[in-house]
Order: C-alpha cells, then sequence, then structure tokens
C-alpha cells in the first residue's frame, strides 16, 4: 500500500485526531537549522526577530555602496598619520542614515508583525477530548477536527466531513482568493456524512479516525488529489471536498472539517511567494553612479599621491629644511599616506546624505498620496495608501500594467439590459442602468426591483399571451440554471455558482417567471403568478469546454421539452433547417457585441418519449463505468441530445465594470502603458471585458495560440506576425495596424513556453507591437511567471494590481505592485507596495503622483551630485598649489555644514512641491509620462553631464579665486571664505534656476539658506569659540574681516556667475527653442486610423459567455439530489402566498422602450 502511495505521489499522511502524531513531526527552527515535516498555523510576514534585526538591516544597509565606502572612512579617519578632517565629520551622517533607514524598516516590520498578531489570534473552535474548546488559529494543527460556524473565515485547508446542509453541501466565498463575490458548492463524502450525520455528536467525531492520503504542500488552487482509508475503504478526494484557508462559510449554520494543510502549507500561503526586496531603477543607475565617483576619487587620490610622492623627492633633493615635511625621509611613504588622507578629503563627493534625504523624501511623497482627496473612496471611507514608501519614482517610469480582471477591472455585478426574443429587440443599452426608466411591476407579488431594462411592449405580451416563443424563452430562463433558491421573509434569495445565472434568474423573475424552488426531482415555478412544477429528468451541465448547458424536464401537461443556454457559436450549428427568426437574431447578436454586452443564445426542442427512453438508458449505463469511459459516452450523448433546436432569443448581460475603469485605461494607453489582463476567468469572459473596459476596440484583430505558436515557430517571426495581423481587415494608414491587434493565450498554453524558454524573447519583442494581452485560466504562479517574462525580456518598469490573494505573487513579483481593497479580504492590500479602493486611481497615482515623484526626484539627485561633487572636487585643484599635502581648502565646519544648513532645504523643497504643469493639465496630456518611461531625466547620460557640470564648477570655484587672490596681501583663510561663499552663491543660484513652482516654503528656504551661512560662519570664527577648541575653530576672526570687504564679495559673486552660466546658457536657450513647439502641447491627439473588418458569423465581436472561472458548474450535484436546502416551502404554501400579492418597494428608475429595435 506504502508503495502504490509513494507511485502517484500520495505521501502527505493526516491522522485524524491524533494531534500527538503531528505535533512530533511539526516543522521547527533554530537560526538557519530547520527541521520536521508539518508546518504549524502561524503567519509570519515580519522579516525581523529580535536577534536577527541588526545584522539583517546592517547586511541591507551596506548592500549600498555609499554607507560601505563611509564606513572605510570611518575607519581610516582613526588613524591620527592619515586623518586630513576630524572622525566626526563622517560618522554623525553615517549613523544617521543608518538609524533612520533602520528605524524605518523596523517601523514597517512591527506593522506586519501587527497584522500578524492579528490574525493569529482570530478565534476557532477544535476538537480536544471529545468536546470543542475554543481556540486561537496559531494553536491548530494538521489532523485537528474543526468546527466552522457561518460566516467565520476558514483558518486552514480542511477536508470537508459533515456540515448542517442536506447531503452536507456547504457554500463558502472566496472573495479573499479570486475576488469572487459569488458562492461556490463544496461537499462532503456520501460515507462521512452518512455515518457523523446519523448520530451526530462530538463523540461520533471524535472516534472518526481516518487518515487521509494525498498530495504534497503546492500551490495549486483549484485542485487536489488524495484518498481517505477509514473502515477498510479507500475513498477518492478532489477539490469539491476541500475547504480552501481564506475563505468564508456561507448560508450553513456550521461545517465540520479535518485539517490537511496548516500554515505555510496552505495553497494560499503557497501562493504568495517571497518577500522581495525591491529596488527602484533610480537607485540601480545611482549604485552605478556612486561606484564610479569611488573610482574617480580612487584615481584621483592615486594621481595626487604619486604627485606627493614626486614632490616630496624634489624637496629633500633642493632643501633640508623642507625635507622634514617628508615622514621618515621617505617618500614613498610619504605618497601612501597622502593617498588615504586625500581619501578621507574627498569623502564628501560621495552623498551619503543623499540615502537618508530619499527616505524623507519618499516618506513626504507617499504622505501626499495618502492625503489626496481625488483617490479617497468615501463609499468605504478609505484613502490611497503606500505601504512601500521606497518606490514612489516607479510610479512615473511604469511600461506594463499587468491586472487582474474580477474585482480590480469589474464589480463582478452583472445587469440583465436587453434581450432579443422572436427576432425583437427590447431595451436599451446606449442608456445607462441607473437612468432607465422603471416598469410598473406592481402585478408580480415577487418583484423586488433590480431590473435595469424598460420594455412594457414585451410585458403586454407576455401578460396578453401574444407571443407563445416569448413564454417559452422566459420558461427557459428560470428552469435552464444550477441556481438554488433560500426563502427568507416569504421571499426566494438566489443564490448561483455564477453571476450570469443570478441575472437572468433574476430578470425571468421580475418579468413574471419565478424560479420558486427545487429538488433533486422536481422545478417548481410560478408562471404570472400560476406555479407549475416541472420534472426534472437530466441536466447538462455547462463545461468551458461545452460552452453551453441544458436540462430536460416533464412538463406538468406530460410533454417532454429540452431548454438550451450557451455561446452564440456552439448553439447557431445546433440549430433545426430553416429555423425562423434566426437571421434576425444573428443581427441583434452584432448590435449587443457592439454595445459591449455578453450574450447567450436561448434554444429549446421537443423531445418524443422514444428518444428519452433511449437516453435514459444510455445515462444508467454511464453511471455504471470509469471516469474516462463515462466521460466520453456522456459527451457523446449530450451531443445526441443538443441538437435540432429552435432558437427563442438571446439575452444581453453588462458585466458591471468599476466606475471609471475604460476611461482610465484609454488614459493609460495614450501615456504608452501597455495593459494586460491576467485572470482565472475563461476565454469568452475576459475578452468579453477586454472589449467592456475598451482595451480591445471593436476591429481589433485577436491572435490566439495556434496562429501565434506557428509565427513563434517559423524563421522569421517578426514576418510572419505582420502577416498574421493583416488577415481579414485593412487600414488607411498601415503603420498603426499592429496596435490594433490582440494576443489571447490560456495557462495551459502558456505552459509550453517552460518547455521552449527561447520563445519568450520572441514573444515579448511581438506582444510590443500589440494593443494588449490577454492571458486566461492562469494560475497563481502563471500570473508571476508572465511579470518574470515581461521583466526578463523588457527594461520596462512593470506594475501589477490584484486584488485577491490570487494575485498576491504576482503583486510581489513586478517592479511595483498595488491591492485593490475590496469589500472582503486583504491578502492582496498586506503584500501590495501601494494599496487604492478603485482602479481608476491609477490615473492620479501614476499619471500625477508617480510624474512628479519621478521628476522631483531625479532633479534632486543631480542636484545633490552636482552640489556635492562640485564642492569637493576643489581639493583636487588645491592640491597642485599645496604641494599634494591633502590640506583643506575649506574650514572643517564648512564642510560639515554645507550639505546639512546650506543647501539642504531650498533642494527639499524642490523635491517635496516641484511641478512642471497642474494635476489637472498631467491627466489631460498624458504623453508628458513619456519621460519617465524614457529615463529621460535620470539616463546614465544626464548623470554623466551632471558630473562634467560638477567637474567645471569646482575648477571655476577654485581657480577664480586664487587667480584674483594670488600674489596679494589676501591670506589662505580669506580665500577659503571666498571659495566658501562662492560655492553656497553657486548651490543657491542653481536651485533658482531649477525651480519652476514657486512656494513660500521655497523663498523661505533659499532666504535662510544664505542667512545660515553667514550667521554660522561669524559664530565659528569667533574668538570665543577658539578659546575653547582652539584645534577645532582655527579660522580666529576672519570671516569679520571678509565679509567687509568688497574684493571678496565682488569675486564670490563672480565666481558664482561664471559657474552657474553653463546652466542658465541651457534654460535660455531651452526656452528659446521651444517657443516655437508650444502648441504641441497643447493640439488635439491624432485621430486613431479608422480600421474596417468583416463581420461574419464567428467573429470574435461576439460575447457569448458564463461567468464562471473555474471548472464545471454544479449540476452534476443538483441532479444527484444533495444541493437541495431545506428551508424550500411547500407547493402548497407557495399557492397560498401568491394569493397575497404585496407591493414592489425597489423600483429602478428606467426610461421607456415601447418600441421593439427589430429594424435596427
Amino acid at each position: 500500500m506504502a508503495k502504490e502511495n509513494v507511485d502517484s505521489g500520495l505521501t502527505w499522511e493526516v491522522r485524524a485526531n491524533s494531534q500527538h502524531y503531528h505535533k512530533h513531526k511539526q516543522k521547527k527552527s533554530f537560526l538557519c537549522f530547520r527541521w520536521g515535516r508539518y508546518a504549524d498555523n502561524v503567519l509570519r510576514s515580519y522579516k525581523y526577530s529580535p536577534l536577527t534585526f541588526l545584522p539583517l538591516t546592517l547586511f541591507e544597509q551596506f548592500q549600498r555602496v555609499a554607507n560601505l565606502y563611509f564606513l572605510l572612512m570611518v575607519v581610516l579617519q582613526c588613524v591620527p598619520a592619515i586623518s586630513s578632517i576630524p572622525w566626526y565629520i563622517t560618522i554623525i551622517p553615517l549613523l544617521s542614515v543608518l538609524s533612520v533607514r533602520g528605524l524605518k524598516d523596523l517601523a514597517n516590520d512591527m506593522a506586519r508583525r501587527r497584522s500578524d498578531t492579528e490574525i493569529n489570534s482570530r478565534p476557532c473552535d477544535i476538537l480536544i477530548s471529545q468536546r470543542f474548546s475554543t481556540a486561537q488559529w496559531k494553536d491548530l494543527c494538521v489532523g485537528d477536527v474543526l468546527r466552522i460556524c457561518k460566516d467565520q473565515v476558514i483558518p486552514a485547508d480542511l477536508l470537508l466531513l459533515c456540515s448542517s446542509e442536506p447531503h452536507s453541501l456547504c457554500y463558502v466565498e472566496t472573495a479573499d482568493i479570486d475576488g469572487e463575490t459569488n458562492l461556490k458548492y463544496r461537499q462532503a463524502l456520501s460515507e462521512t456524512h452518512n455515518e457523523l450525520t446519523s448520530h451526530p455528536s462530538e463523540e461520533t467525531l471524535a472516534s472518526f479516525d481516518g487518515v487521509v492520503l494525498c498530495e504534497e504542500p503546492n500551490n495549486r488552487l483549484y485542485t487536489f488529489r488524495g484518498q481517505l482509508h477509514w473502515r477498510g475503504q479507500s475513498l477518492l478526494l478532489d477539490k469539491e471536498h476541500i475547504l480552501l484557508r481564506g475563505t468564508v462559510l456561507r448560508n450553513t449554520e456550521f461545517a465540520y472539517g479535518l485539517t490537511i494543510y496548516t500554515g505555510t502549507d496552505t495553497k494560499i500561503l503557497r501562493n504568495c511567494g517571497k518577500l522581495r526586496l525591491k529596488k527602484t531603477q533610480t537607485e540601480k543607475v545611482f549604485n552605478k553612479v556612486v561606484l564610479g565617483i569611488v573610482l574617480s576619487v580612487l584615481l584621483a587620490a592615486l594621481l595626487l599621491a604619486i604627485g606627493s610622492g614626486v614632490f616630496s623627492s624634489l624637496v629633500m633633493n633642493q632643501s633640508e629644511v623642507l625635507s622634514a615635511l617628508v615622514v621618515n625621509g621617505n617618500p614613498v611613504y610619504t605618497g601612501f599616506l597622502v593617498f588615504w588622507s586625500y581619501i578621507i578629503l574627498l569623502s564628501p563627493a560621495m552623498p551619503i546624505a543623499l540615502y537618508i534625504t530619499f527616505e524623507v523624501i519618499h516618506t513626504v511623497h507617499s504622505k501626499f498620496i495618502g492625503w489626496d482627496l481625488e483617490m479617497f473612496w468615501q463609499q468605504a471611507d478609505r484613502p490611497a495608501q503606500a505601504r512601500n514608501t521606497s518606490l514612489n519614482e516607479e510610479l512615473g517610469q511604469v511600461g506594463y500594467l499587468l491586472s487582474d480582471k474580477t474585482g480590480t477591472l469589474t464589480q463582478n455585478c452583472l445587469l440583465f439590459r436587453q434581450c432579443c426574443v422572436a427576432g425583437e429587440i427590447y431595451g436599451d443599452a446606449s442608456v445607462r442602468a441607473e437612468d432607465t426608466k422603471p416598469m410598473d411591476l406592481s402585478w408580480n407579488s415577487f418583484s423586488c426591483g433590480g431590473l435595469y431594462m424598460s420594455a412594457p411592449g414585451l410585458v403586454e405580451k407576455l401578460r396578453g399571451q401574444q407571443c407563445a416563443l416569448s413564454r417559452q424563452f422566459f420558461t427557459a430562463l428560470s428552469l435552464c440554471h444550477t441556481v438554488m433558491a433560500e426563502w427568507k421573509e416569504d421571499a426566494p434569495v438566489y443564490q448561483a455558482a455564477s453571476p450570469d445565472e443570478e441575472a437572468l434568474v433574476g430578470a425571468a423573475r421580475e418579468l413574471g417567471w419565478v424560479f420558486l424552488s427545487r429538488t433533486r426531482d422536481f422545478i417548481v415555478v410560478s408562471e404570472l403568478g400560476v406555479t407549475r412544477q416541472y420534472q426534472l429528468l437530466a441536466l447538462l451541465d455547462f463545461t468551458s469546454k461545452r460552452r453551453r448547458m441544458s436540462i430536460l424536464v416533464r412538463e406538468p401537461e406530460g410533454g417532454l421539452k429540452l431548454y438550451c443556454k450557451g455561446a452564440d457559436l456552439v448553439i447557431l450549428e445546433r440549430l433545426q433547417k430553416d429555423c425562423p427568426y434566426q437571421e434576425r437574431t444573428e443581427r441583434a447578436l452584432e448590435l449587443f457585441a457592439q454595445a459591449c454586452l455578453r450574450t447567450l443564445c436561448v434554444a429549446v426542442r421537443s423531445v418524443p418519449e422514444a428518444s428519452w427512453e433511449q437516453w435514459s438508458k444510455t445515462l444508467a449505463k454511464s453511471a455504471a463505468m470509469t471516469t474516462c469511459d463515462c466521460d466520453t459516452m456522456l459527451e457523446r450523448l449530450y451531443d445526441e441530445m443538443e441538437r435540432e433546436l429552435q432558437l427563442l432569443g438571446v439575452t444581453a448581460i453588462e458585466d458591471r465594470l468599476q466606475e471609471g475603469v475604460p476611461e482610465t485605461i484609454d488614459l493609460l494607453q495614450q501615456a504608452e502603458i501597455k495593459v494586460w489582463v491576467l485572470t482565472g476567468d475563461k476565454k469568452e469572459t475576459a475578452v468579453n471585458i477586454g472589449y467592456s473596459c475598451k482595451l480591445l476596440d471593436p476591429d481589433t484583430r485577436l491572435l490566439e495560440w495556434q496562429e501565434l505558436r506557428q509565427i513563434l515557430q517559423s524563421p522569421d517571426p517578426g514576418v510572419s506576425f505582420f502577416k498574421a495581423r493583416q488577415t481579414d481587415m485593412w487600414a488607411v494608414d498601415r503603420g498603426t495596424t499592429g496596435s490594433k491587434t490582440a494576443v489571447i493565450l490560456t495557462g495551459p498554453e502558456l505552459a509550453e513556453f517552460d518547455q521552449r524558454p527561447e520563445w519568450g524573447a520572441t514573444f515579448m519583442s511581438l506582444a510590443e507591437q500589440c494593443q494588449s494581452v490577454l492571458c486566461c485560466r492562469v494560475t497563481p504562479g502563471q500570473k508571476a511567471d508572465i511579470v518574470t517574462l515581461v521583466r526578463k525580456h523588457t527594461k520596462s518598469v512593470t506594475m501589477s494590481i490584484g486584488d485577491g490573494a490570487n494575485d498576491v505573487n504576482m503583486i510581489k513579483t513586478a517592479h511595483v505592485g498595488v491591492g485593490i481593497a475590496g469589500v472582503e479580504g486583504g491578502q492582496a492590500v498586506q503584500n501590495a507596495d501601494f494599496a487604492l479602493s478603485q482602479f481608476r486611481f491609477l490615473q492620479r497615482l501614476l499619471l500625477v503622483h508617480g510624474r512628479w515623484s519621478y521628476r522631483r526626484i531625479s532633479l534632486f539627485l543631480r542636484y545633490f551630485l552636482f552640489k556635492t561633487c562640485g564642492f569637493a572636487l576643489v581639493h583636487i585643484w588645491f592640491g597642485g598649489f599645496n604641494g599634494f599635502s591633502a590640506q583643506s581648502l575649506y574650514e572643517t565646519w564648512f564642510i560639515a555644514f554645507y550639505t546639512v544648513f546650506y543647501t539642504a532645504a531650498p533642494i527639499m523643497c524642490v523635491a517635496f512641491f516641484e511641478q512642471d504643469v497642474s494635476a489637472e493639465n498631467s491627466l489631460i496630456w498624458p504623453k508628458l509620462y513619456n519621460v519617465g518611461q524614457k529615463q529621460e531625466l535620470s539616463s546614465p547620460r544626464m548623470l554623466f553631464l551632471t558630473l562634467l557640470y560638477a567637474v567645471y564648477t569646482s575648477l571655476v570655484l577654485f581657480f577664480i579665486p586664487f587667480g584674483v587672490f594670488y600674489d596679494t596681501a589676501f591670506d589662505f583663510q580669506t580665500m577659503a571664505v571666498t571659495v566658501a561663499m562662492a560655492a553656497m552663491f553657486t548651490a543657491n543660484i542653481e536651485i533658482v534656476l531649477l525651480t519652476r513652482y514657486w512656494t513660500k516654503f521655497n523663498i523661505a528656504a533659499v532666504c535662510v539658506s544664505v542667512v545660515l551661512f553667514f550667521l554660522c560662519t561669524r559664530i565659528t570664527h569667533s574668538s570665543r569659540i577658539f578659546e575653547r577648541a582652539p584645534s577645532d575653530y582655527y579660522f580666529l576672526g576672519v570671516s569679520d574681516r571678509a565679509f567687509i570687504d568688497p574684493v571678496v564679495w565682488l569675486t564670490a559673486l563672480l565666481t558664482a556667475w561664471t559657474a552657474v552660466l553653463p546652466s542658465m546658457t541651457a534654460l535660455a536657450l531651452n526656452i528659446i527653442l521651444s517657443v516655437h513647439d508650444n502648441h504641441k502641447v497643447h493640439s488635439v491627439p491624432h485621430q486613431p486610423v479608422e480600421l474596417r473588418s468583416k463581420l461574419r458569423r464567428g467573429t470574435s465581436l461576439r460575447r457569448s459567455s458564463y461567468a464562471l472561472s473555474q471548472g464545471a458548474g454544479p449540476g452534476r450535484l443538483i441532479t444527484s439530489g444533495t444541493c437541495i436546502r431545506s428551508t424550500v416551502p411547500t407547493v402548497d404554501e407557495l399557492v397560498t402566498a401568491s394569493k397575497n400579492p404585496t407591493d414592489s418597494n425597489g423600483q429602478i428608475h428606467m426610461l421607456d422602450n415601447k418600441k421593439p429595435q427589430n429594424d435596427t
């Protein structure tokens, strides 16, 4: 037996009610050592512990080149022989950077720890010693039996043993996993149901000693394989028997389950991926620049050290008095010490303060995002949130947006908007649902509002029995489904596994065909107040392969009818010859498609008794066959049954998007952001949403896998792709044709990329030419793989956005992850870098805050490099005139205060408030976003030019004062003050030229910086300070003389003016050259070229779909009688209730649409 289980892959063993067995094998860890098999149920999303915080945070921070460099400087400054400036000049900023970043990381980690504690402390009922005791999630162990109550979140992956519902059915909501609010069905094994519910008691559950053998923990959310060995039986288990962690028990009073996987072994946490440390593109470029500065400083120090050695040799040969300057009389040793002294002296060129300032700027930008009232969702009282405060500038560089569908783009709320019955169209989808005029449905006691279609003409036909096809159409809608009815306050409340079915059954109820109840053998419907009971003979369930479902019933009069609904391509090919109204119905299908509505065809067939007798024998025979043979036989039988259909009509449903989704996607595409949709839904549903949200145009060419595979296999994929996208379409401007092509892929098709990794680069080169890519039926792991594929083969910044736990992996994998804070669940938000309440808020997050952040931080980075390098490199030129002695040109305290007091505030204000255009204009002109995508402001070229400008400035700062004071009565200290004054003026003039958006804070910052220079200089040059520490304050009284000398002022101003001359020239030329092109920003965008395509049967414009996300429907459960609720009223009760109609209070305002649109 054990060998068979190993061969089948069922190696995970769970023994019911054997906590001691599993506790003994529970996973444990100490430092880097881990052992054990079963995970505990404690959630740990934090990174640090009291023991690991200090080493981990230091390890992360010293991955930055500047931090390592300054640590070396601190060590060198402790050596008196080479220390050219005091040690505290370096250690203070280094400690500040490490402390601020460390405390910030600690605060973020503490927030994660608090969130974990809240989840781990949730209560649950565990069976201990033959009684249920309330414990916490963290106490749960593999093998424990749990009691889950209604509306309770399931704490681990459980095997459903039994429930309070008939046949141990239960309903779960998976909103926290996939964002879908419609309920899913789960059912216990009949063996455990019969045994554990026949004598329900805690003792019975405590005596349950089954052993589960299943697959090892994995991330496959939608599959499960296992066996339950109990009382000599081996019972097969699949996903229908499993309750996943994070789902919520609904409409079921209680359920009992056996814990299979806990903690990190659960499927949902297996899909969360690892916590990744994300770095911005700007930071990566900056780290390379810092490395370049380090190498340049080392090279400069080496050359200066060689100069010092040569100078020392000359001095020793020429003068014995000056030879005392040579250390130990050894020029080589002197040069060696000078080398290290220059490295210390030039260390201010390394912008270490930039890192700590980055943290402050990122934090302020994050606050701006949270304070933006335009991104505040009043309905949930929830603002936008920046959970990761280090990625703000990435928001301004996004090239690819990879989005989930359900709950992110859509509300998962479907509305019945139009229908076509007997060739006549009813309703008007061009009118907003909220503006639709309500119809008078007071005659219907079951009407409860929610019908967003105005068709009084249809109501008259139905009530007047003027059209038999219309009555059969709504009979089909009220019968052909898998909806369950729960009675509350004398009215049926529908629970559906598909939002499509709920919308269709709800619309039929509003128009008088009310689904009342169902049992295994009967369906009860009220038709215009007359209660009718249909015998259920067979239910042919929906699958993604069949794309249809049917139901075979016996009417109260004795006749047999098969009602079928499904995708138009499937139904139309199964119609009887010369079917009436087919041509008009197909024209209605095209009209509905152009209105971006989801369509389903409805048909009927009268079945002879002889046919049913033959079919029933086949059904009985298939029930005794193996699974594979049974499926094959049923497929042939269903195909035979669903033939010779009579077309009744078409339904048109609006898949309700979130507010502003089409406008947002259009704006992002104008900003040249590629929008991809990754969803677990089936292909038709994803394509429908693509049309609805304007991601796809009506004439977009859909490129599917078979065609794409041929292109990828061709010798020249580019040429083959160009030919493929021309098929069945033409354009006035051939150059824009590629933008009208979209690629449609499914999960199984994407799996082939793992076997052919060489296709990745080719596919991405083709995808870049497409309008969009839609990936359907993808697992959470595949979503992350797609993000990885984009990151690997493009240089663009990727952003992932989703709302469910199945999106966590891709959110973590992308450069920037955004979580939608929906009505339910929070896994996506907890793992995201940014949290929004609505998809439409991406407009401001990217085009306003993102673009501003990128511009501000890029300007800040370039300015910081300019001012620090220009100020520090002066020592190189000074070295040629002081015997290469590593003497500092500046006063020691000026070096310390220059970056902190004299130049920090103005650039901080620019980094906080700078705007080239307003927020409104940023949304009007999305093309402005291209600057960040191309990294025009922070490219290596721009940073190199900035460093070149800094070298020029350092030359001007030294040589102009040196030339003025050469061979005059002015001493070295006066020149030092002059150079310092010129450096301060240069830095502040540069910031004035840089600023485009002035606020009172900008003006105050510049003024305060200048005042602080004169104030602090006077203080550090005062005699009182000198008396207390003469070695640290040796510029005694220099500023008193220098600040009143006109030569000093004129020299400083001339130097500053000359230093900023290139910047002023560039600004003037930019203004002159851009005046002629200013109209381009204000001009109307180029209108897209009109593409025409042939509309024929089979075109991709048809939006036929069920909104079932995964797998087959629940029809098998219904026909087996296992999903029948005990709360269904009897037929007599329904007849009595129908005699006492109640007024409807929930009418929706709708527009009248009396004329049928049969001529459009």
